[in-house]
């Protein structure tokens, strides 16, 4: 019997503009891998855990999950935030690389490679139920979409349009801009000029801080204009004015304010080993990052063993009785979760729960057959 140790993969936004909620990540899987450890570990053998730095930038990140596979030899992958980041890692380390890759953010959906399993929410529990409760509970018909110009925006916006149709209302303005873009001068007076509601916001930063003052500036919320961020969580409200978002709605599967005994001990432990900015949060996908990694380590141990095909078949069906947010399990034959969900509103700088939306499932297509057998 090996006693080597199992050696974990990360792929982490250290550096850059997304660093604020890639160090939170970073430290959320050491806490866990920790906590394994001091558990005995899986299988009676200790997890190593290798940090890669993807420093937000896709290419990097692929080299990276390149390195981690094919050097460091690692038994499973964890990591990325952006969509456009997943497939970069998904090409080296799961199409090139064969090996079980857990993405933890939420995001667009329809990731169906056979060998890839998302721990975060989809549109099916965040566009689905928030949009619908939004024009409901405040008579908004007219939406305006700010995005940034790559997949997540552009799948997730289907979403929006679909269900915004279906709810009576209209888009009024659609647009798509560099990562890096910075003056939204023109569209906020759009925004301003088209009678928009609603502003459901895609841009992500680098962009994301100047297009919030701008809009902020032009007065879109003082005349009763609502914004709209899915992914907006507390590492975000840390990195802006509070004025500049008071109001914001969100919609994730975790929020600080989320009472539940568990949640409060994994944030109170989380606080005293990792004091600063960098928060434990949803959006930033540190409970993504938790529930992966503990889905994980059910699967493994249901398994006993590190075979990837049976850690995948187990992995089908894991569950976590207590997690960040509440429960979760992957719904069997679609490599997602379902999870608790939540409507939030920033008011003062921090988020408060508005409607617990409860359990809800994530309705993605099943994988792809191909390359599950490979490990």
């Amino acid at each position: 019997m090996t006693t080597s140790p199992i050696k974990v993969g990360l792929v982490a936004e250290l550096t850059g503009p997304l660093s604020f909620m890639g160090i939170a990540d970073a430290n959320v899987t050491r806490m866990v891998v920790d906590d394994i450890n001091a558990d005995g570990g899986l299988l009676g053998r200790q997890l190593q855990l290798y940090v890669e730095d993807g420093e937000t930038n896709d290419a990097v990140a692929e080299a990276k999950a390149a390195k981690l596979v094919n050097e460091d030899r690692v038994d499973v992958i964890f990591g990325g935030i952006y969509s456009s980041t997943r497939q970069a890692i998904t090409r080296s380390a799961v199409t090139k690389g064969g090996k079980l890759y857990l993405y933890p953010e939420q995001y667009e959906g329809q990731e169906r490679d056979p060998l890839v399993f998302c721990t975060g929410p989809v549109p099916a529990q965040q566009v689905e139920p928030l949009i619908p409760w939004l024009m409901q509970e405040t008579g908004a018909t007219a939406f305006y979409l700010p995005s940034a110009d790559y997949i997540w925006p552009h799948v997730l916006n289907e979403s929006v349009r679909r269900v915004v149709r279906a709810n009576g209302g209209k888009i009024v303005g659609e647009e798509y801009f560099p990562l890096d873009h910075a003056d939204y001068r023109a569209t906020v007076e759009a925004i301003m000029a088209s009678g928009a509601d609603v502003v459901f916001n895609t841009i992500v930063p680098p962009g994301l801080t100047p297009f919030l003052q701008q809009l902020h500036e032009a007065g879109f919320t003082r005349r009763g204009g609502k914004i709209v961020c899915t992914y907006f969580d507390e590492n975000f409200l840390n990195l802006v004015p509070a004025e500049h978002v008071e109001g914001l709605y969100s919609c994730l599967d975790y929020y600080q304010c989320v009472s539940d005994p568990f949640s409060v001990r994994l944030l109170a432990r989380y606080n005293e080993r990792f004091p600063g900015s960098a928060a434990f949060t949803a959006g930033s996908g540190c409970s993504g990052h938790y529930r992966a990694l503990k889905l994980w380590q059910a699967a493994v141990t249901e398994a006993g063993s590190l075979d990837q095909r049976t850690v995948i078949a187990a992995l089908d069906h894991a569950k976590l009785a207590e997690g960040p947010g509440g429960p979760a399990e992957m719904v069997p034959g679609q490599h997602h979760v379902r999870l608790n969900m939540y409507i939030a509103q920033a008011q003062d700088g921090n988020f408060r729960i508005v409607r617990n939306l409860g359990v809800i499932d994530p309705n993605e297509p099943r994988p792809r057959h191909g390359h599950e057998s490979v490990g």
